[in-house]
């Protein structure tokens, strides 16, 4: 190891351990379990991870590492912590295409050469209390892991304790003590970084950045061993949700869902269909920002759509207006024992404001519940750092006025101090939400100005963009006629007479916007 400890005689990974992990999973163990890891997977930080030829699942999961000073054997959880001589960064590599191939073992998806980056450095345990320790992931320089191991299902003392119980814990052997919720695929030119630290202990001491560079293989496997293999369960699954594969699919780093594993590379290219068209493109986008919510609103409501509008939100700046694409987050009602195991850590509030992508407008449902926040300054700021183009949520705002001296538009029900764990758990991201009486999907178009928030099913917001530019063309020249004296009697709305000097005049604008070319 870099950091002063010989070659440890086990290392001891732990299947599941962080709430956050364990919802995102959709399981949670009652005891823990674990599986060993080769002394030759570890690596050094600065290193390379190989991406195996024929393969496409490559995941991280930043870790904890503890390792063991004094020798441990049938110790209580209240002495285990005490057997803890250093604290350190490890990325728990692993490798889905091969997850079948031993079941819970794990032998050849996450015991392959380099799959067990460590350090750079170790920090002496007693610095910190076992439940002092902060564990951030980021790829290619963004945040993409973050909890504490005061939110741990199996704290330190008590994995320690367990695994005395049926073999001796020597000096220098390592315990990687589980990933929170945010772990993903990488692919080959990806850059990853894992820090651990004592954020409240004195100097804050780190671990610095445990690096790794992922690169793509050339050596194929041979036909005396499992192949790799995947299904779309396990795709969805490595990347974290169906949303997060969809997004990296678009991003040309996924194969779609359907498709042959990459063992089989022709068959993919020919099977793989063509990604759906964006619904809100650069042209839909400069059309809906010039027109009015209440002129697309008259344009939803002749192909039938009565009930888009976001019911008693309004914006933060006068004079804001968003247009964007939905990214979704749910709250359900606050239930104690739901918020201990869903609210702490890298929960699904912090995980949509942490990935929602430029463009994007973050639609908080919280139930038209206004007696607390929904979202702060802080993560505010973090969806305004990330180029989301607006907030919305039927809930409350913290730090209000704070808020409010942001650049990013946040449509709401007003200021409320308190913060989730009075009325809300956060429970769920990109699914179909309603939010102030509006079903809204991932991807929805939604507009807003000072009459409020709208949703346009994606499918139609073409047209309805198209439409609502030429009304507002239409009403702009009616309110010039009316500023020049005009009654309103047959010109609001036109009849034929005044509709006829309409198209005249558009005509004669359009003639000569011609000739000026």
């Amino acid at each position: 190891m870099t950091f002063g400890i010989p070659t440890p005689g086990k290392i001891i990974a732990v299947h599941l351990n962080y709430p956050s992990r364990a919802a995102q999973r959709g399981r949670t163990p009652a005891q823990p379990s674990y599986f060993f890891k080769p002394a030759s997977s570890l690596a050094p930080t600065g290193g390379t991870i190989e991406r195996p030829a024929g393969t496409e699942l490559l995941a991280f999961e930043g870790e904890i590492a503890i390792v063991i000073g004094e020798p441990a054997r049938r110790v209580s959880p209240e002495d285990g912590w005490r057997h803890v001589a250093q604290v350190t960064a490890a990325n728990d590599f692993g490798l889905y295409d091969l997850r079948a191939a031993d079941k819970g073992s794990n032998v050849r998806n996450k015991g392959g050469d380099g799959f067990t980056p460590i350090g750079p450095a170790a920090i002496p345990a007693s610095v910190a209390g076992e439940d002092g320790w902060r564990v951030r992931t980021w790829v290619n320089g963004e945040l993409v892991q973050l909890d504490t191991s005061d939110t741990l299902l199996f704290p330190f003392g008590r994995l320690v304790a367990d695994l005395s119980q049926h073999m001796t814990l020597e000096t220098g052997d390592v315990i990687l003590t589980g990933t929170p919720a945010g772990s993903s695929v990488v692919v080959p030119g990806d850059v990853v970084e894992v820090e651990v630290d004592a954020p409240l202990a004195p100097g804050a001491p780190s671990t610095g950045r445990l690096v790794t560079t992922v690169t793509q293989g050339d050596a194929p496997f041979g036909d005396f061993g499992t192949k790799p293999a995947v299904d779309d369960a396990q795709r969805i699954e490595a990347w974290g949700s169906e949303a997060e594969h969809a997004a990296a699919v678009a991003a040309g780093k996924a194969s779609p869902l359907d498709a042959p594993t990459a063992s089989d590379e022709a068959a993919a290219a020919s099977a793989a269909p063509e990604p759906s068209p964006a619904a809100l493109t650069d042209e839909v986008r400069e059309l809906l920002s010039s027109a009015a919510v209440a002129t697309v609103s008259a344009a939803l409501r002749k192909r039938g759509y009565h009930d888009v509008f976001i019911e008693g939100v309004f914006a933060n700046h006068p004079g804001d207006r968003i247009v964007g694409t939905a990214k979704t987050l749910r709250f359900i009602p606050f239930r104690p024992d739901l918020f201990k195991e869903f609210g702490g850590g890298f929960n699904a509030q912090k995980r949509a404001f942490d990935t929602v992508a430029p463009g994007e407008v973050l639609v908080v449902e919280a139930r038209g519940e206004r007696g607390t926040g929904t979202v702060g300054d802080v993560l505010a700021l973090r969806a305004q750092v990330r180029g989301a183009a607006g907030i919305v949520t039927d809930g409350g705002v913290r730090d209000f006025d704070a808020v409010a001296e942001f650049d990013i538009p946040v449509f709401s029900q007003g200021p409320h101090p308190s913060v989730l764990g009075r009325r809300h758990v956060p429970w769920e991201t990109d699914v179909t939400i309603a939010c102030g009486g509006a079903a809204v999907q991932p991807g929805d178009v939604i507009v807003g100005d000072g009459d409020g928030v709208l949703v346009i099913p994606a499918a139609i917001a073409a047209e309805v963009a198209a439409e609502a530019a030429a009304q507002e063309a239409e009403d702009a020249w009616v309110a010039e006629q009316v500023a020049g004296g005009a009654s309103v009697d047959g010109l609001f709305p036109m009849n034929a007479e005044w509709r006829a000097r309409f198209e005249a005049t558009r005509s004669a604008e359009a003639a000569a916007a011609e000739a000026a070319r």
